[in-house]
Protein backbone atom coordinates (compact mmCIF):
# COMPACT_ATOMS: atom_id res chain seq x y z
CA UNK A 1 0.00 0.00 0.00
CA UNK A 2 1.35 3.43 -0.96
CA UNK A 3 1.85 6.20 1.58
CA UNK A 4 -0.74 8.37 -0.17
CA UNK A 5 -3.34 5.64 0.26
CA UNK A 6 -2.66 5.54 3.98
CA UNK A 7 -2.80 9.31 4.27
CA UNK A 8 -6.05 9.49 2.32
CA UNK A 9 -7.65 6.87 4.57
CA UNK A 10 -6.80 8.78 7.74
CA UNK A 11 -8.03 12.03 6.20
CA UNK A 12 -11.35 10.32 5.58
CA UNK A 13 -11.32 8.94 9.12
CA UNK A 14 -10.86 12.49 10.40
CA UNK A 15 -13.85 13.56 8.32
CA UNK A 16 -15.86 10.74 9.85
CA UNK A 17 -14.93 11.90 13.35
CA UNK A 18 -16.00 15.42 12.43
CA UNK A 19 -19.56 14.12 12.17
CA UNK A 20 -19.57 13.84 15.96
CA UNK A 21 -18.55 17.48 16.43
CA UNK A 22 -20.28 20.71 15.44
CA UNK A 23 -19.15 20.25 11.83
CA UNK A 24 -21.81 20.05 9.09
CA UNK A 25 -23.22 16.55 8.70
CA UNK A 26 -22.23 14.61 5.58
CA UNK A 27 -25.14 12.79 3.95
CA UNK A 28 -22.66 10.58 2.05
CA UNK A 29 -21.59 8.73 5.20
CA UNK A 30 -23.72 5.64 5.81
CA UNK A 31 -25.91 6.27 8.86
CA UNK A 32 -25.18 2.72 10.01
CA UNK A 33 -21.58 3.75 10.68
CA UNK A 34 -22.72 6.91 12.45
CA UNK A 35 -25.17 5.02 14.64
CA UNK A 36 -22.60 2.30 15.31
CA UNK A 37 -20.03 4.76 16.59
CA UNK A 38 -22.63 6.59 18.67
CA UNK A 39 -23.28 3.25 20.37
CA UNK A 40 -19.56 2.79 21.04
CA UNK A 41 -19.39 6.27 22.55
CA UNK A 42 -22.28 5.34 24.82
CA UNK A 43 -20.50 2.14 25.88
CA UNK A 44 -17.26 4.04 26.50
CA UNK A 45 -19.06 6.49 28.77
CA UNK A 46 -20.85 3.71 30.65
CA UNK A 47 -17.66 1.69 31.06
CA UNK A 48 -15.50 4.54 32.36
CA UNK A 49 -16.95 7.25 34.57
CA UNK A 50 -14.06 9.58 33.69
CA UNK A 51 -15.09 9.51 30.01
CA UNK A 52 -17.72 12.20 30.31
CA UNK A 53 -19.53 13.44 27.22
CA UNK A 54 -17.50 16.66 27.34
CA UNK A 55 -14.24 14.73 27.42
CA UNK A 56 -15.29 12.40 24.63
CA UNK A 57 -16.44 15.37 22.54
CA UNK A 58 -13.13 17.16 23.11
CA UNK A 59 -11.10 14.08 22.14
CA UNK A 60 -13.07 13.64 18.91
CA UNK A 61 -12.76 17.33 18.09
CA UNK A 62 -9.00 17.19 18.68
CA UNK A 63 -8.52 14.25 16.33
CA UNK A 64 -10.83 15.81 13.76
CA UNK A 65 -8.59 18.87 13.70
CA UNK A 66 -5.41 16.77 13.60
CA UNK A 67 -6.40 14.38 10.80
CA UNK A 68 -6.50 16.88 7.95
CA UNK A 69 -4.72 16.46 4.64
CA UNK A 70 -2.53 19.47 5.37
CA UNK A 71 -1.46 18.18 8.80
CA UNK A 72 -0.82 14.62 7.63
CA UNK A 73 1.23 15.80 4.65
CA UNK A 74 3.23 18.26 6.76
CA UNK A 75 3.95 15.45 9.22
CA UNK A 76 4.86 12.72 6.74
CA UNK A 77 7.05 14.87 4.47
CA UNK A 78 9.68 14.84 7.24
CA UNK A 79 10.38 11.13 6.66
CA UNK A 80 11.36 8.68 3.94
CA UNK A 81 8.85 5.81 3.85
CA UNK A 82 10.10 4.23 0.63
CA UNK A 83 12.47 1.64 2.11
CA UNK A 84 10.06 0.36 4.74
CA UNK A 85 10.12 -3.39 5.39
CA UNK A 86 6.78 -4.06 7.12
CA UNK A 87 7.03 -5.56 10.57
CA UNK A 88 4.51 -6.19 13.34
CA UNK A 89 4.43 -3.66 16.14
CA UNK A 90 2.75 -4.39 19.46
CA UNK A 91 1.17 -1.41 21.20
CA UNK A 92 0.22 -1.58 24.87
CA UNK A 93 -2.09 1.34 25.50
CA UNK A 94 -3.02 3.33 28.57
CA UNK A 95 -6.65 4.20 29.28
CA UNK A 96 -6.53 7.45 31.22
CA UNK A 97 -8.12 9.64 28.53
CA UNK A 98 -10.23 8.75 25.47
CA UNK A 99 -8.22 7.42 22.51
CA UNK A 100 -4.96 8.11 24.34
CA UNK A 101 -3.17 5.47 22.27
CA UNK A 102 -4.44 6.64 18.90
CA UNK A 103 -1.24 8.49 17.96
CA UNK A 104 0.82 5.30 18.35
CA UNK A 105 -1.77 3.40 16.29
CA UNK A 106 -1.65 6.08 13.61
CA UNK A 107 2.16 6.20 13.61
CA UNK A 108 2.51 2.45 13.11
CA UNK A 109 0.03 2.28 10.24
CA UNK A 110 1.16 5.47 8.51
CA UNK A 111 4.69 4.04 8.59
CA UNK A 112 3.54 0.95 6.69
CA UNK A 113 3.83 -1.57 9.52
CA UNK A 114 1.29 -4.00 10.93
CA UNK A 115 -0.09 -3.51 14.43
CA UNK A 116 -1.21 -5.66 17.36
CA UNK A 117 -3.07 -3.59 19.95
CA UNK A 118 -3.51 -4.51 23.59
CA UNK A 119 -5.91 -1.97 25.02
CA UNK A 120 -6.57 -0.86 28.56
CA UNK A 121 -9.87 -2.15 29.93
CA UNK A 122 -10.68 1.51 30.64
CA UNK A 123 -10.70 2.46 26.96
CA UNK A 124 -11.64 -0.56 24.86
CA UNK A 125 -14.67 0.51 22.81
CA UNK A 126 -13.67 3.33 20.47
CA UNK A 127 -10.51 2.29 18.66
CA UNK A 128 -11.64 -1.17 17.42
CA UNK A 129 -14.66 0.44 15.75
CA UNK A 130 -12.52 3.15 14.14
CA UNK A 131 -10.12 0.45 12.95
CA UNK A 132 -12.98 -1.40 11.27
CA UNK A 133 -14.11 1.80 9.62
CA UNK A 134 -10.53 2.41 8.48
CA UNK A 135 -10.52 -1.03 6.85
CA UNK A 136 -13.78 -0.11 5.13
CA UNK A 137 -12.21 3.08 3.82
CA UNK A 138 -9.03 1.34 2.69
CA UNK A 139 -9.43 -2.45 2.29
CA UNK A 140 -5.64 -2.93 2.13
CA UNK A 141 -5.54 -2.26 5.87
CA UNK A 142 -7.32 -5.59 6.36
CA UNK A 143 -4.93 -8.11 7.89
CA UNK A 144 -2.66 -5.33 9.15
CA UNK A 145 -4.65 -4.52 12.32
CA UNK A 146 -5.25 -6.90 15.21
CA UNK A 147 -6.62 -6.41 18.72
CA UNK A 148 -5.95 -8.90 21.49
CA UNK A 149 -6.69 -9.40 25.16
CA UNK A 150 -4.37 -12.41 25.34
CA UNK A 151 -0.61 -12.68 25.71
CA UNK A 152 1.19 -10.71 23.01
CA UNK A 153 2.79 -12.94 20.39
CA UNK A 154 4.30 -12.57 16.95
CA UNK A 155 5.58 -9.02 17.26
CA UNK A 156 8.89 -7.48 16.19
CA UNK A 157 8.89 -4.28 18.25
CA UNK A 158 6.90 -2.75 21.09
CA UNK A 159 5.45 0.59 22.13
CA UNK A 160 4.18 0.39 25.71
CA UNK A 161 2.75 3.04 27.99
CA UNK A 162 2.24 2.59 31.72
CA UNK A 163 3.21 3.66 35.20
CA UNK A 164 6.76 3.66 36.52
CA UNK A 165 6.06 0.27 38.08
CA UNK A 166 4.68 -1.33 34.91
CA UNK A 167 7.50 0.25 32.90
CA UNK A 168 10.04 -1.79 34.87
CA UNK A 169 8.08 -4.93 33.97
CA UNK A 170 7.88 -3.85 30.32
CA UNK A 171 11.62 -3.16 30.17
CA UNK A 172 12.39 -6.63 31.46
CA UNK A 173 9.76 -8.48 29.45
CA UNK A 174 10.58 -6.77 26.15
CA UNK A 175 14.34 -6.51 26.67
CA UNK A 176 15.02 -8.54 23.53
CA UNK A 177 12.90 -6.34 21.25
CA UNK A 178 13.26 -2.79 19.99
CA UNK A 179 10.92 -0.76 22.15
CA UNK A 180 9.61 2.56 23.32
CA UNK A 181 8.64 2.29 26.99
CA UNK A 182 6.82 5.28 28.46
CA UNK A 183 6.67 5.98 32.19
CA UNK A 184 4.87 8.50 34.38
CA UNK A 185 5.30 12.09 33.31
CA UNK A 186 3.54 15.27 34.33
CA UNK A 187 3.31 18.79 33.00
CA UNK A 188 4.18 22.02 34.75
CA UNK A 189 3.42 25.71 34.31
CA UNK A 190 5.74 28.62 35.02
CA UNK A 191 4.05 31.72 36.43
CA UNK A 192 5.74 35.09 36.98
CA UNK A 193 2.82 37.11 38.31
CA UNK A 194 2.65 39.09 35.06
CA UNK A 195 0.17 36.79 33.33
CA UNK A 196 -3.04 38.25 31.93
CA UNK A 197 -6.46 37.04 33.03
CA UNK A 198 -6.84 35.41 29.60
CA UNK A 199 -3.58 33.47 30.01
CA UNK A 200 -4.54 32.21 33.45
CA UNK A 201 -8.01 31.30 32.22
CA UNK A 202 -6.42 29.31 29.39
CA UNK A 203 -4.15 27.63 31.93
CA UNK A 204 -7.24 26.36 33.71
CA UNK A 205 -8.01 24.28 30.60
CA UNK A 206 -4.56 22.70 30.88
CA UNK A 207 -5.34 21.82 34.49
CA UNK A 208 -8.95 20.61 34.38
CA UNK A 209 -9.39 19.09 30.91
CA UNK A 210 -9.86 15.31 31.23
CA UNK A 211 -10.07 15.92 35.02
CA UNK A 212 -6.28 16.33 35.03
CA UNK A 213 -5.71 12.65 34.25
CA UNK A 214 -3.46 13.11 31.21
CA UNK A 215 0.32 13.43 31.21
CA UNK A 216 -0.13 16.69 29.29
CA UNK A 217 -2.32 18.12 32.06
CA UNK A 218 -0.61 20.69 34.25
CA UNK A 219 -0.29 19.21 37.73
CA UNK A 220 2.26 21.63 39.18
CA UNK A 221 2.90 25.38 39.19
CA UNK A 222 6.19 27.15 39.72
CA UNK A 223 5.59 30.59 41.19
CA UNK A 224 7.72 33.49 42.54
CA UNK A 225 8.28 33.60 46.28
CA UNK A 226 5.82 36.47 46.72
CA UNK A 227 3.15 35.09 44.39
CA UNK A 228 -0.48 35.96 45.17
CA UNK A 229 -2.95 33.28 44.05
CA UNK A 230 -5.98 35.62 43.96
CA UNK A 231 -5.80 36.26 40.20
CA UNK A 232 -5.25 32.56 39.56
CA UNK A 233 -8.34 31.60 41.55
CA UNK A 234 -10.43 34.19 39.73
CA UNK A 235 -9.28 32.89 36.35
CA UNK A 236 -9.93 29.19 37.02
CA UNK A 237 -13.46 29.95 38.25
CA UNK A 238 -14.82 29.12 34.79
CA UNK A 239 -14.31 25.43 35.70
CA UNK A 240 -16.36 25.71 38.91
CA UNK A 241 -19.07 23.36 37.65
CA UNK A 242 -16.64 20.44 37.56
CA UNK A 243 -17.42 19.92 41.27
CA UNK A 244 -20.94 18.86 40.25
CA UNK A 245 -19.52 15.72 38.59
CA UNK A 246 -19.61 12.92 41.12
CA UNK A 247 -16.27 11.17 40.51
CA UNK A 248 -14.40 14.46 40.65
CA UNK A 249 -16.34 15.61 43.72
CA UNK A 250 -15.62 12.35 45.53
CA UNK A 251 -11.89 12.78 44.91
CA UNK A 252 -12.04 16.40 46.01
CA UNK A 253 -13.76 15.47 49.29
CA UNK A 254 -11.40 12.56 49.96
CA UNK A 255 -8.20 14.48 49.28
CA UNK A 256 -9.41 17.49 51.25
CA UNK A 257 -10.12 15.25 54.23
CA UNK A 258 -6.64 13.72 54.00
CA UNK A 259 -5.00 17.14 53.88
CA UNK A 260 -7.02 18.42 56.83
CA UNK A 261 -6.35 15.36 58.98
CA UNK A 262 -2.67 15.52 58.09
CA UNK A 263 -2.69 19.24 58.94
CA UNK A 264 -1.20 20.18 55.58
CA UNK A 265 -1.32 23.84 54.59
CA UNK A 266 -3.35 24.39 51.47
CA UNK A 267 -5.51 26.87 49.61
CA UNK A 268 -8.87 25.88 48.15
CA UNK A 269 -11.83 27.46 46.40
CA UNK A 270 -14.52 24.82 46.61
CA UNK A 271 -13.41 22.80 43.57
CA UNK A 272 -9.59 22.96 43.53
CA UNK A 273 -6.95 22.65 46.21
CA UNK A 274 -3.46 24.14 45.93
CA UNK A 275 -0.70 22.58 48.02
CA UNK A 276 2.99 23.38 48.24
CA UNK A 277 4.82 20.18 47.33
CA UNK A 278 8.02 19.21 45.51
CA UNK A 279 6.34 16.27 43.74
CA UNK A 280 5.15 16.50 40.14
CA UNK A 281 2.08 14.27 40.17
CA UNK A 282 -0.75 15.81 42.13
CA UNK A 283 -3.97 13.97 43.06
CA UNK A 284 -7.24 14.74 41.29
CA UNK A 285 -8.74 18.10 42.34
CA UNK A 286 -5.33 19.22 43.60
CA UNK A 287 -2.50 21.14 42.00
CA UNK A 288 0.94 21.36 43.58
CA UNK A 289 3.11 24.45 43.57
CA UNK A 290 6.72 25.24 44.32
CA UNK A 291 8.35 28.63 44.74
CA UNK A 292 11.42 29.76 42.82
CA UNK A 293 13.93 32.56 43.46
CA UNK A 294 14.95 33.29 39.88
CA UNK A 295 14.17 31.94 36.42
CA UNK A 296 17.71 30.91 35.53
CA UNK A 297 17.93 28.62 38.55
CA UNK A 298 14.48 27.27 37.73
CA UNK A 299 15.59 26.43 34.19
CA UNK A 300 18.50 24.42 35.58
CA UNK A 301 16.16 22.62 37.96
CA UNK A 302 13.70 21.70 35.22
CA UNK A 303 16.51 20.52 32.99
CA UNK A 304 17.62 18.14 35.74
CA UNK A 305 14.04 16.87 36.01
CA UNK A 306 13.28 16.59 32.29
CA UNK A 307 12.70 12.83 32.49
CA UNK A 308 9.69 13.54 34.72
CA UNK A 309 8.20 16.37 32.65
CA UNK A 310 5.97 16.07 29.59
CA UNK A 311 5.14 19.73 28.90
CA UNK A 312 6.28 23.11 30.17
CA UNK A 313 3.57 25.75 29.92
CA UNK A 314 4.93 29.29 30.01
CA UNK A 315 5.34 32.59 28.20
CA UNK A 316 8.85 33.45 26.98
CA UNK A 317 10.54 31.05 29.40
CA UNK A 318 12.01 28.30 27.23
CA UNK A 319 12.25 27.37 23.54
CA UNK A 320 10.23 24.17 24.00
CA UNK A 321 7.44 25.78 26.03
CA UNK A 322 3.75 25.40 25.18
CA UNK A 323 1.45 28.45 25.28
CA UNK A 324 -1.20 28.60 27.97
CA UNK A 325 -4.26 26.52 27.13
CA UNK A 326 -2.69 24.33 24.43
CA UNK A 327 -1.34 21.26 26.20
CA UNK A 328 -4.26 19.11 25.06
CA UNK A 329 -3.96 20.26 21.45
CA UNK A 330 -0.70 18.61 20.31
CA UNK A 331 0.28 18.50 16.66
CA UNK A 332 0.94 15.17 14.97
CA UNK A 333 4.66 15.89 15.26
CA UNK A 334 4.50 16.59 19.01
CA UNK A 335 5.70 13.25 20.34
CA UNK A 336 5.16 11.91 23.85
CA UNK A 337 8.36 12.00 25.94
CA UNK A 338 10.02 13.78 22.99
CA UNK A 339 10.68 10.40 21.37
CA UNK A 340 10.07 10.48 17.61
CA UNK A 341 7.84 7.44 17.19
CA UNK A 342 7.89 7.46 13.39
CA UNK A 343 11.69 7.72 13.26
CA UNK A 344 11.85 4.73 15.63
CA UNK A 345 9.49 2.75 13.39
CA UNK A 346 11.34 3.58 10.18
CA UNK A 347 14.68 2.45 11.59
CA UNK A 348 13.56 -1.05 12.58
Amino acid sequence: MELQQRVNAFVKLGHFLSQFTNAPKDANIDTAFIDGFKHQLKLAQENNGWFSKNNLDFALKSWTEALTEANLEQWTTNYNFEAIDPETIAIIMAGNIPLVGFHDFLSVLISGHHVIVKQSSNDKHLLPYLAKYLEYLEPEFKGRIKFTEDKLEGYDAVIATGSNNTARYFEYYFKDNPSIIRKNRNSVAILTGQETHEQLESLSDDIFRYYGLGCRNVSKLYVPEDYNFDDFFKAVFKWKDIINESKYANNYDYNKAVYIMSEFDMLENGFLMIKEDQSFGSPIATIFYEKYKNLSTLKQHLESEKENIQCIVASEFAAEEIPFGQTQEPKLWDYADNIDTVDFLLKL
